[in-house]
């Protein structure tokens, strides 16, 4: 029986794993750095932040506002029930605390277009720009 005196393959180490492993510690070494340069920069500021009693969080800009005139005259805002002065200083309010604050009027197609337009007329007064009129893109069938 003839013995094998050299090898078909020739072993050989994988480096790919390793390779990785020096490229994600890099990564990792690269951005660490970089978050302890700025906590230092911001430890180095000899400064006191002054205090607020009324501090508020950062919010997203709200919905659009709903307002819907029903048929029999009857206005509501966020399907609140309100008069027309109530609705001029709602919005008043609204638009006080963001000024982009934007409008969508539901009028039913039976009420009066008066009621409509007072309705409109009171956001063009708060100084309302972004206003939208909801219609139904059905076909009227008479």
């Amino acid at each position: 029986m003839p013995l094998k005196t050299h090898r078909d393959e020739e072993t050989s180490i994988n480096l790919t794993p390793m390779i990785d492993i020096v490229f994600l510690l890099i990564i990792f070494f690269m951005v660490g750095s970089r978050f302890s340069d700025m906590n230092q920069t911001e430890r180095d500021i000899s400064l006191r932040v002054p205090q607020v009693q009324s501090a508020q969080a950062l919010t997203h800009s709200p919905g659009k506002r709903i307002i819907n005139v029903y048929s029999d005259g009857n206005i509501t805002l966020d399907q609140k029930q309100v008069t027309l002065p109530e609705l001029e200083n709602d919005l008043a309010t609204a638009r006080e605390q963001y000024q982009k604050i934007g409008v969508v009027v539901r009028g039913d197609r039976e009420s009066l277009f008066d009621r409509v337009a007072q309705v409109i007329a009171t956001c063009e007064r708060v100084k309302i720009r972004d206003l939208n009129i909801a219609v139904s893109s059905e076909s009227i069938t008479r």
